[in-house]
C-alpha cells in the first residue's frame, strides 16, 4: 500500500532463536459446554472487506445475487456504522474488541512513537534481540526478538475459550502476531511479507523501466542478457545477524529459448520452465543467514510477462511459508501446515492482491485482476476446506478481494470517474461485478451448511468512494503557518519531515487521517504549550471545514474532528489530535502521508488506486446482514463482538460498549 518495508517496520527477526516464537502446539480442543438450550451451535460470521450498501443493492437489483436476495428478505440486511476514520485496522479492531478506537488503541494505518517520532505499522511493532554475542562480523541473539501485536484490550473469543466453544478464524485482519489460544487462526491484514513490509514484488528485465528508482511497493532488477542468458540474485529479508544487515539473496539464473517463448529458471533446487504469460505454482525458498546454521523460509510465484523482444519476469512478493513460519501466523502452530497439505500454500501476506504491481504500471488491468482471481480462488479452497470440517462453536472467515478490487478496478465500471476507459475489454469494467457474484457463492454455502439454532452473519468494514482529487494536507499546513520549514524552496526536497523548524511548528500529518498538535512534553520536538493547544486545533479544525477545491467549488473535508470528543476509553489519549473526514473525490496525496511537503495544495489523482474509504464515516458505511431480524437500530461494527457472545448464552463483558443487535 503507501508503506515503504524499509522505513516503516523492521525486518521481523529470523534468528536462530526465532523459533521460540512460534506457538506451541495443540492436538484438539475440549468439547464444548453446551448445557444451555439456548446456546446456538453455530455462529457463522462472513468478513467481506470493503462490500459497499450501495454497490451490492445495484447488483441484487438486477438480478445477480440471488442468495443476497435471499437473505435480505427472510434476515436483515442494511448500512453497517464505521469506525472514525473508516480505516480496515481500526473498524476490524472495534469488531474484535467491541469498543471504539479509544478502547483499542488502533487509529491510523500509521503510529509514531511521539517520544522518538519514529513511524511504524500501528497494529503490530517488531523488535529485536536485545542481548547478542559478537564474533567478528556476526551478531548472534542470545534470547529471542518479540513480534508485539498493539491492538490492546481482549479479544471477543477469548471469552469463548473460557467456556470451551470452539472457534476457528481464518486470515482476521488486524490479529498479527496471533497470540497463543484454544481458537484456530490464521492472520489477516497487518501480516507482514517476508522483508517486514506490506509486499514488495520483484521485477527482473532488461528492459528500461520509467520512474523505477521512485517505486514503493517493487524492486526492478536489471538483467544483461548475453546469449539469451541473464544472472541475477533474489534479494530477501535483511540479515539481522550480520554487523552489517546486509540483504540475504538466492541466485538466480534465466535461460531464453532463442526461437520460442519460453525460459528457464533456476533457483535453488528448482528447475522451472515457463512460457510467456504463465503462473507458477507457490515456490518455496529458503534464505540462509548463517551458513550451515540459520537459514529462514519464504515461498514466491513466479509470472513470465515477457520473453521477447524483452525479458520480464515477475516475483511476488516474499510471503512467510505456512509450512514453516518463524513468526505466529496462525494457532496451533500447526495449524497452517494442516492447511498447507489440504489444499496447498497460500497467501500469508496480509494484503495478497498486488496494488504495487498495478500502480507502477507493472501489471496491465487484465494481468492485475488474474493475479487477483488467483488470490480469491485460494481463499475458496481454503474456505470450503474448512467450511465442510465446521460443526459447532464459532466460524470466521474473511475475504479481502472486493475491498482490493475496489480500489484499483472501481474506475472501470463509473464512466463519470476521471480514469474511466470507455475502451477497455468487458472482462475489466465487469470487475468488480465478477468479485460480488463470487461472494454470492460464498454466502450460498454458509447458508447451506447451518442447521437448526444456528445464526449467519456478513459483515464489512466500510464501503467505497470515488478518488479522484489528491489534498496535499501536509502543504496545507505549511500555507497556513500551522507546519513551518526551515527552507521553503526546498520544500520538495523534504523526506519524513527533515526541512521542519519544529520549534517553530504547532501541527503535523502523520497518516492517512490524522493530524497531531506539536504539544510539548509529548511530542520529543514539542513546542505549543498544553494551555495553548485547545485554541490551535480548534482554528485547525475550523479552517480546514472551509477548504474549497478551486477546481469544482466542491469543499473538500466533510467534517475535522476533534479526538478528543469522539474517542473514550483507556487508549483514547494516544489518538491523534484531529480525524480529517474527507468528502467523497478526495483523499489525502500519498506522499503528504509520509511526512513530505508536494507542491501545490490539489492535484488530480493519477493512481490506479483511484478509489478509496478514507473519508468520512457517514459516507462509507459497511454492510451488515444477517439470518434473523435486529432488535437495535442503526447497528454499528462495535456492536457485533458483543452479540456473537450473546448468541452463545454469555454475558457482555463491563469493557465492551457494543450493543447486542439481536433479542
Amino acid at each position: 500500500m503507501l508503506i515503504e518495508r524499509r522505513d516503516f517496520f523492521k525486518t521481523l527477526l529470523q534468528t536462530l532463536a526465532a523459533t521460540t516464537l512460534a506457538l506451541p502446539k495443540r492436538k484438539g480442543f475440549a468439547a464444548p459446554n453446551l448445557s444451555n438450550p439456548k446456546i446456538a451451535k453455530q455462529v457463522i460470521v462472513l468478513g467481506i472487506d470493503g462490500m459497499d450498501p450501495q454497490l451490492l443493492l445495484q447488483f441484487v437489483k438486477r438480478g445477480e445475487m440471488p442468495t443476497f436476495a435471499k437473505l435480505m428478505r427472510e434476515g436483515y440486511w442494511g448500512p453497517l456504522q464505521t469506525t472514525t476514520p473508516p480505516q480496515s485496522p481500526v473498524a476490524w479492531s472495534s469488531f474484535i474488541s467491541g469498543v471504539n478506537p479509544g478502547g483499542h488503541g488502533i487509529f491510523d494505518f500509521i503510529h509514531r512513537d511521539p517520544s522518538t517520532f519514529a513511524p511504524f505499522l500501528s497494529t503490530s511493532r517488531s523488535y529485536d534481540s536485545d542481548r547478542v554475542l559478537k564474533l567478528g562480523d556476526w551478531q548472534i541473539p542470545l534470547k529471542a526478538g518479540r513480534v508485539e501485536m498493539l491492538r490492546k484490550g481482549p479479544a471477543f473469543w477469548t471469552f469463548l475459550e473460557e467456556k470451551d466453544i470452539p472457534a476457528t478464524l481464518f486470515s482476521l485482519p488486524a490479529d498479527f502476531p496471533v497470540q497463543p489460544g484454544k481458537a484456530k487462526i490464521i492472520s489477516g491484514m497487518g501480516t507482514p511479507d517476508l522483508l517486514g513490509g506490506y509486499g514488495t514484488f520483484t521485477l527482473f528485465t532488461d528492459a528500461e523501466i520509467p520512474n523505477a528508482d521512485h517505486f514503493t511497493g517493487g524492486r526492478i532488477v536489471k538483467l544483461q542478457i548475453v546469449d539469451h542468458a541473464a544472472k541475477a540474485v533474489l534479494h530477501g529479508p535483511p540479515n539481522t545477524m550480520r554487523k552489517e544487515r546486509i540483504d540475504s539473496a538466492i541466485p538466480v539464473s534465466f535461460r531464453r529459448d532463442p526461437w520460442e517463448k519460453v525460459v528457464k529458471i533456476d533457483i535453488q533446487d528448482h528447475q522451472l520452465l515457463f512460457s510467456e504469460g504463465e503462473w507458477s505454482d507457490w515456490i518455496p525458498l529458503k534464505f540462509e543467514l548463517m551458513p550451515l546454521f540459520a537459514t529462514v523460509a519464504g515461498m514466491v510465484r513466479i509470472y513470465v510477462q515477457q520473453v521477447f523482444p524483452n525479458l520480464r519476469i515477475y516475483f511476488s512478493p516474499l510471503n512467510i511459508d505456512p509450512m514453516e513460519s518463524h513468526v505466529p501466523i496462525s494457532n496451533p502452530y500447526s495449524y497452517s501446515q494442516e492447511l498447507s497439505q489440504a489444499v496447498g500454500r497460500f497467501y500469508t501476506q496480509g494484503f495478497p492482491e498486488d496494488t504495487k504491481a498495478l500502480s507502477n504500471g507493472i501489471f496491465s488491468d487484465e494481468e492485475f485482476l488474474v493475479q487477483s482471481r488467483y488470490v480469491l480462488q485460494e481463499r475458496l479452497r481454503l474456505y470450503e476446506h474448512e467450511l465442510s470440517r465446521f460443526q459447532e462453536g464459532l466460524f470466521f472467515f474473511y475475504f479481502s478481494s472486493i475491498d482490493q478490487n475496489s480500489h484499483m478496478m472501481l474506475r472501470t465500471m463509473d464512466p463519470t470517474h476521471s480514469q474511466y476507459n470507455a475502451q477497455a475489454t468487458r472482462e475489466v469494467k465487469d470487475a468488480i461485478y465478477f468479485f460480488y457474484r463470487a461472494m454470492d457463492d460464498v454466502l450460498r454455502q454458509a447458508w447451506d451448511k447451518m442447521k437448526g439454532n444456528s445464526t449467519l452473519l456478513l459483515l464489512s468494514d466500510h464501503g467505497f468512494a470515488p478518488f479522484t482529487r489528491e489534498f496535499n494536507t501536509s502543504s496545507w499546513l505549511v500555507e497556513n503557518g500551522f507546519t513551518v520549514l526551515k527552507d521553503p524552496s526546498k520544500a520538495r526536497e523534504s523526506v519524513y519531515f527533515d526541512g521542519v523548524d519544529w520549534k517553530k511548528t504547532k501541527a503535523f500529518v502523520l497518516g492517512l487521517n490524522a493530524v497531531y498538535i506539536n504539544l510539548a512534553g509529548r511530542e520529543v520536538h514539542g513546542s505549543v504549550s498544553p494551555a495553548e493547544a485547545p485554541k490551535i486545533k480548534q482554528e485547525i479544525i475550523n479552517r480546514l471545514n472551509l477548504v474549497v477545491d478551486p477546481n469544482s467549488g466542491r469543499k473538500v473535508i466533510h467534517e475535522a474532528f476533534d479526538a478528543e470528543k469522539i474517542y473514550s476509553g483507556p487508549f483514547a489519549h494516544l489518538a491523534p489530535d484531529i480525524v480529517v473526514g474527507y468528502e467523497r473525490g478526495f483523499r489525502i496525496s500519498d506522499e503528504a502521508v509520509l511526512g513530505k511537503f508536494p507542491a501545490g495544495i490539489f492535484q488530480h489523482r493519477l493512481d490506479k488506486w483511484s478509489a478509496d474509504h478514507c473519508v468520512a464515516p457517514s459516507l462509507v458505511p459497511g454492510v451488515l446482514l444477517t439470518s434473523e431480524p435486529l432488535v437495535k437500530k442503526d447497528p454499528a461494527i462495535w456492536d457485533l463482538a458483543p452479540s456473537i457472545l450473546r448468541k452463545f448464552g454469555l454475558e457482555i463483558p463491563g469493557e465492551m460498549e457494543g450493543k447486542s443487535i439481536f433479542s
